[in-house]
């Protein structure tokens, strides 16, 4: 006789999403005006505690795909500074800048935070794949807004000036096309893969998604290959 199959429990950590938006949202608006949160790591984090506030798996995986790149091409380049006296490929200026409040300079640290936020949820939910496909959407849209409605000078999300060569590649869509297919498909596609090999399917599919529906009862695990 088989043993029941518990269903996944989605943390109850809503009040933290809250709370975070709660400090988070007005210290950068202040600090660093309405346009920063176009930056795909700050869209990401406010994804990640909506995400946490209404308990969806779909709205966390795709934050799971992004956080990991993220963080590691933050950490890098502030590293790098700290390491040579100069900037790798730029993004973390601001982590020197005195102008800024201290406080809001220190929140920055959620790059580094929010990853692992992210893994500690996923070991109890585990992965939705299509989280992929979402996080591609979201980044297509933020290197278009970082375009359009931003300053050249603030390159926001490398939308104007790649971040290794130091200038636009050929045309502005053709920059577009090339910056976003190899964050989301290369990157993004990377961290898919991993995460697909290191959170298995759930044990049940009624963890709420994004729209808060359910895909059924009781499903069995997936075997990993």
């Amino acid at each position: 006789m088989s043993a029941a199959v518990q269903p996944p429990c989605f943390p109850r950590i809503g009040w933290l999403g809250a709370l975070w938006l709660l400090v988070y949202l007005p210290t950068y608006h202040s600090a660093y005006g309405a346009f920063n949160f176009l930056f795909l790591c700050n869209i990401g984090v406010i994804l990640t505690a909506i995400g946490l506030m209404v308990r969806s798996r779909l709205l966390v995986s795709s934050q799971a795909v992004a956080a990991p790149v993220i963080a590691v091409v933050w950490a890098v380049d502030a590293v790098w500074k700290v390491a040579t006296g100069d900037f790798l490929y730029g993004g973390t200026e601001y982590l020197w800048d005195s102008a800024y409040p201290l406080f809001a300079r220190l929140l920055s640290l959620y790059h580094i935070a929010w990853p692992l936020l992210l893994w500690w949820v996923l070991r109890r939910i585990g992965y939705d794949p299509r989280g992929w496909p979402l996080q591609a959407g979201i980044a297509a849209l933020a290197v278009l807004a970082g375009r359009l409605l931003v300053p050249a000078a603030d390159n926001v999300n490398f939308a104007w000036i790649d971040p290794f060569f130091g200038r636009q590649l050929g045309p502005a869509p053709l920059h577009l096309l090339i910056c976003w297919g190899l964050l989301s498909g290369v990157a993004y596609g990377a961290t898919h893969w991993g995460l697909r090999r290191m959170f298995p399917d759930p044990v049940d599919a009624s963890v709420p998604t994004l729209s808060g529906s359910t895909h059924g009862s009781v499903a069995p695990p997936r075997v990993l290959p």
